[in-house]
């Protein structure tokens, strides 16, 4: 769909309009300052950003594993803030890989979200890594976290195994374009 759309409409005063070879409308003799009018066209542009087709189930999982991403990355942000002297190397890898990680689970979860075939692998090894990390927490004052990444972990599986996630997520090569 082309739309015109004209700036400046000085021909009802009687003005004439001129064309020079860049294509521009350039307001004849008579017109005090010599104003340029220049035609706008507005055009729709398709993008590769299609509403998502994703069934609920995997657009819930999406929503998680961004979450997931995102407080990640806050930690590793968190984490290069707070670096001690003393312990310059150990913050410094640290912040750089959950920054890291943090970005590729959000990558994932826009995969998720558009039903891309190729997301399915990382975002369950993520979230099986997810569980080991939940199982090792268990006990004393961090079992709250426990149970927090476990469950988080386990809602993500369920919804990426179900049926209509799975059928979503189905190879199909003529469907699955990866595009940034």
């Amino acid at each position: 769909m082309t739309r015109s759309l004209q700036v400046t409409d000085r021909t009802a005063l009687g003005l004439r309009k001129t064309s020079n070879p860049c294509g521009a409308e350039v307001l004849g003799p008579g017109q005090p300052r010599g104003e340029v009018v220049v035609p706008v066209r507005l055009a729709v542009v398709p993008t590769e950003s299609t509403p998502s087709t994703a069934p609920r189930p995997l657009k819930l999982a999406a929503a998680v594993v961004a979450a997931e991403g995102v407080v990640l990355a806050v930690l590793g942000i968190v984490e290069a803030i707070t670096i001690d002297s003393t312990r310059l190397t150990m913050g410094v890898t640290t912040a750089g890989f959950l920054i890291l990680y943090g970005g590729a689970l959000v990558f994932v979860s826009r995969g998720l979200y558009r039903a891309a075939t190729w997301s399915r692998g990382p975002a369950v090894f993520a979230q099986l890594i997810q569980l080991g990390v939940a199982w090792s927490f268990w006990g004393g004052s961090t079992s709250a976290v426990s149970v927090v990444l476990a469950i988080a972990a386990i809602a993500v599986l369920v919804a990426i195994f179900q049926k209509v996630s799975t059928e979503a997520l189905a190879d199909d090569p003529t469907r699955d374009h990866p595009v940034l």
